[in-house]
Parts: C-alpha cells; structure tokens; sequence
C-alpha cells in the first residue's frame, strides 16, 4: 500500500500546482472588485458560464487519467500514449464545436439567467474573448491527465507558475491599462486569462519532448483517429464528463439565483466563492491523487489496500483542512481585504465565510471518497449517486434563493447540505457495492 511520503510525493505537487492556476481566480477577483461590483459580478457569471463547458473537457480528461492509472499500473506503458493522443484529437473538435455553440446561444443562455442588463453586458463582454481559451484549456487537461495518470506530477507545478506569472501581469496590464496598453477592464481580465492557457500548452509541448520517453509511452508517432479506442475511453469517461457537467451547472445555478437577490449578493458570493476554491486546493489535490493511486492500486492487483488507502488520504486531508478553516476563521476580515478594500462589503461576507469554512471541513472527506469511487473505475455509479445529490441540491437553492430570497449566508448553506449528501453517499457505496472487480 501506499505510503504517507508516497502520497504526498504525488498530491503535493498537484496542491502547488492548483495553488499557483487559483492565483488566476484570486488575482482576477481582487483586480476586478477594485474596478466595480458589476465588474465583480459579471466576471462570476461569465467565468461559471466558461468552468460549465470546460468540465465537459476536464470530465474526459479525469476518465483518460483513470484510464492512464490503470495501464501504468499493469505496466502496459505502450498503451498511455495512444489514450492521451485520441483524448486530444476528441477535444480539439469538442473544442471547436463548443466554441461554436457559445458564440452562437451564449447571450440567449445568460439572458435567462441573469436578470440585470449592467451584468448582462459585463458578461457577455467577457464571454465573447474568454471562449477563445477552449482550444489552449481542452488540450491542456490531456496533459494534465498524462502527469497524473503516470503519477509524474511535479511538472505540474512548473506549468502553473508559468500560467499563473503570465496571468498576473496581464491582468495588471490589461485591466488598468498600464505601460502603454488601453484600459480594458473585464474584457482584459478575459483576454489575459486566454493569454495563459496558451503560454500553458506551448510548456507542456516543450517539456514533455524534452523529459519523456515518448517511445516508451508510445508518444513517438502520430496516429489516425481510432473509433474502438475513443469508445472505450468514452465507456469511463462520458459518465464523468455528465458528472462534472451537472456539478458546476448547478453551481451556476446558484450564482444565478443569488443575481436575483442582488447586484451586492452576487458580489460578496463571487468573493467567497473565491475564497472557497483556494480552500479547496488541498482536497483537489488529494482527491485527484486519491483517484489515480486507486486505479494504480487496482491495476497492480493490490484490491485489499484500496479501503486502507482512501482513509489514510481523507484522513490527511481533514487535518489540512482543519487547520485553514482556523486560519480562515480567526482572520476573515484579513482575507476579505484581499479582493475589496470597501469596510462595508467585507463585513457582510464574512457570515457567509464561516458558513463556507464549516462546509470545507466536511468537504474534506467526502471529496475523497467520492473520488475513491472514480478511481475505481465506476463512473456509472459515481454519476447516479451524484445526480441523485445534485437534485436536492438544486430543490434547496430554488427554495432559499429563488422562493425564500435568504440571505446569501444562508444560500451558502447549500454547499453544507450537498457535501453532506456526497459523504453519506459515498460510505455506502464502499460498504454495499461490487466495486472490486471493474474491468476498463
């Protein structure tokens, strides 16, 4: 079974790695909340909007990895190469297509769900350049999926500082129009993050001719599309393509709901929100290597050490949690003046920061399991049991959103609620479910 040292050799670098990609969320937050609140709205609607099509990519790319875990852990290195080449032969069209459909039905979909015409126009102003980063992102995920799967996860670290230096001083350039450039304001916000993903890719090319063994990994040769191999891949991945699908949509659904409150509401949510995500970091990244180390375990033929492996990594997952929900919450004021510098809109967001911070310690565990099942290669169940959560979920933010119009501390409650459901879910699916024996 794995080690302590072995686990957090391969999910430390992941952590950094999402660390430096959230400097981007961070630092387009606190530069736009500096520029207005319909700049910090509007960027929250627009960025959601983009995240909602980018999980279909990152759902293929989690079904790839799975699928790379388990050939790197029968040793069937040859097999790699040709799963992350079509994956990124599929997600170049998907690419395309989707860029297509949001160009053409973008503005119908915000126009529904947003209610403000200010935002509305802030949104689609940044909709219209942030797009274009489908073509650098799809591709990016693949590598991604590569480094976990062969559990090469330093370059991974590399790769989000360069994609993170590059968004920052764009973002300081673009949106306030320095060193000669015109002030572009949300829209620049969204040319720089596109900037970013590109100078990402043109890394990972580089890095991975220079340091891979590509004939090993049968990366030496291009090859024609190939139907029977895409379908396999798509047999793991297409469930959680749907999955995380339906999980940010969802999460997109509330921003929407929490828009009808208020211009002020959907400011403070997209500065909490942001503040979620740096939380989350660590789980991510725990949970990512939970689900290649599961897929590694199972294809090395280790099925015993699978439940053993999942309560060590919840377990120091929790304790890392714990201790930023502390940090969190003795200093939420400090941490909130990071994206605004108005005393008045700081001291409304920070209830909904202690909401936040008692959803992450619970977060913390059920992520792991939840990934658990992934790595196990049931898909299938991992959508069911979130689609099934993911309903309440929706029926609970139509009620204190929508119908009850709460406070958005008490939307935040939605996020307790649905962690809660994915645990509960996820310990049954361990203790009652034929998961040993999945073949893919």
């Amino acid at each position: 079974m794995y080690t302590n040292k072995q686990i957090w050799h391969v999910s430390f670098p992941i952590l950094l790695s999402l660390l430096a990609q959230n400097i981007i969320n961070v630092t387009d937050t606190a530069f736009l909340g500096r520029v207005s609140e319909v700049a910090l709205g509007a960027s929250a609607m627009g960025g959601l909007f983009y995240i909602c099509i980018f999980t279909v990519a990152f759902g293929f790319s989690t079904g790839s990895q799975i699928v790379i875990a388990r050939r790197n852990g029968e040793k069937k290195y040859a097999e790699v190469g040709p799963v992350m080449i079509q994956g990124a032969m599929f997600l170049l069209i998907m690419a395309s297509l989707l860029f297509a459909f949001s160009r053409l039905f973008g503005g119908n979909i915000m126009h529904l769900l947003v209610s403000s015409e200010t935002i509305f126009n802030a949104t689609m102003e940044y909709i219209h350049w942030r797009v274009f980063g489908f073509f650098f992102a799809f591709i990016n995920v693949m590598f991604r999926a590569f480094y976990i799967g062969t559990t090469r996860t330093k370059v991974l670290i590399i790769n989000a500082i360069v994609m993170a230096i590059t968004n920052v001083i764009l973002d300081y350039i673009l949106i306030f129009g320095k060193f000669g450039f015109p002030e572009l304001g949300i829209k620049g916000a969204a040319i720089a993050s596109v900037i970013a993903e590109a100078s990402s890719i043109v890394f990972f090319l580089i890095y991975t001719y220079i340091t891979v063994d590509l004939k090993k990994y049968g990366l030496n040769r291009f090859r024609s599309f190939n139907s029977a191999l895409l379908m396999r891949i798509l047999n793991i991945s297409s469930f959680t393509m749907l999955q995380y699908f339906l999980s940010m949509a969802t999460w997109f659904a509330f921003f929407a709901a929490v828009e009808r409150i208020g211009q002020r509401e959907l400011a403070i949510a997209n500065i909490v929100r942001s503040i979620y995500i740096v939380m989350m970091v660590s789980v991510s990244s725990l949970s990512t290597a939970a689900n290649s180390l599961v897929s590694n375990t199972i294809g090395s033929g280790d099925i015993n050490h699978v439940i053993p492996l999942i309560k060590k990594i919840a377990r120091f997952s929790f304790l890392i949690m714990m201790i930023l929900v502390i940090v969190v919450v003795v200093f939420p004021k400090a941490i909130l003046s990071i994206y605004t510098n108005e005393a008045a809109l700081i001291a409304e967001s920070v209830p909904s920061v202690y909401v936040i911070s008692g959803a992450m310690l619970i977060a913390s565990v059920s992520n792991i399991l939840f990934s658990g099942i992934s790595g196990t290669g049931n898909t299938r169940s991992a959508l069911m049991l979130e689609t099934i959560t993911l309903t309440i979920y929706m029926l609970y933010v139509f009620i204190v959103g929508v119908w009850l119009h709460a406070p958005v501390e008490i939307c935040f409650t939605t996020e307790v609620l649905y962690y809660s459901l994915v645990l509960l879910a996820s310990y049954f699916y361990f203790k009652k479910a034929k998961w040993q024996n999945k073949k893919i």
